[in-house]
């Protein structure tokens, strides 16, 4: 596989929970678990982007390195475009997002994600779904829903249940994708991406992947091999995900 890097965005603003990476899990910065986790995963470069001085000292304290990126963002993709920019890597890099509210993503996943981008040629993102076995998950708007062509290319990223089961057949539920928000990118596309006006779809759905599609660009989207815990978006995340890690 070509070289592979791996940034982290992590921004200070979060309506639902401000400072978010700097809230402590089981006594460390959720960004350090994070990191952590990332750093297993043995990939040529690793970066913290991020819009925040605080976020940047805490990071250079526990050894990160730290890209300091623009406050005027809209999307992680744009942070992301920022940093290859500023690094200048090279149009054949395959750049992986991780989030930094994602202390409990399975190494496999990173992999996977990167793995299918390379062996997608005619693709420009990759990313990865899991079936949706809760009922109730697929009119939950919080939980994105995707669905793709045979050969694994996204049709169609929304918030609400698709595809819709006109006749109500419960026996076909397994056909709802729940999209993980986590995505390999190649880096000549991250370059054009940032300058890609947005379009209707994202603004309705508060979905940047969906700027992608409008222009044309091809997303393949696979089955992840492991299961991901869910990310931190609020108190009662943070203390579910500092729960599982203390069991560990």
């Amino acid at each position: 596989m070509q070289k592979a890097v791996l940034v982290i965005p992590a921004r200070f603003g979060s309506t639902r929970l401000p400072g978010k990476p700097l809230r402590l899990i089981a006594g460390k910065p959720m960004i350090q678990h994070v990191y952590e986790r990332a750093i297993s995963a043995n990939f040529d470069t690793i970066i913290i982007a991020t819009d925040n001085e605080k976020i940047e000292n805490c990071c250079l304290d526990f050894g990160a390195s730290v890209c300091m990126t623009s406050i005027n963002h809209e999307t992680g993709s744009d942070r992301l475009a920022e940093v290859v920019k500023i690094y200048n890597w090279p149009d054949n890099t395959i750049v992986v997002n991780l989030q930094g509210d994602e202390p409990l993503t399975p190494v496999e996943n990173l992999y996977q994600v990167a793995n299918n981008l390379a062996k997608h040629p005619k693709a420009s993102i990759a990313t990865l779904a899991t079936p949706i076995l809760n009922p109730q998950a697929i009119n939950n708007p919080n939980v994105v829903k995707v669905v793709m062509d045979k050969n694994g290319m996204a049709l169609y990223f929304s918030r609400a249940p698709i595809p819709f089961q006109r006749d109500n057949d419960k026996t076909i539920t397994h056909q709802a994708l729940r999209h993980i928000g986590i995505y390999a990118y190649r880096a000549s596309y991250l370059k054009t991406f940032s300058n890609m006006e947005s379009c209707s779809l994202e603004v309705l759905e508060k979905l940047e992947q969906l700027r992608a599609l409008w222009h044309g660009a091809r997303i393949h989207v696979d089955i992840a091999t492991k299961i991901p815990a869910h990310g931190v978006d609020t108190e009662e995340d943070l203390k579910a995900v500092e729960k599982i890690i203390l069991a560990h």
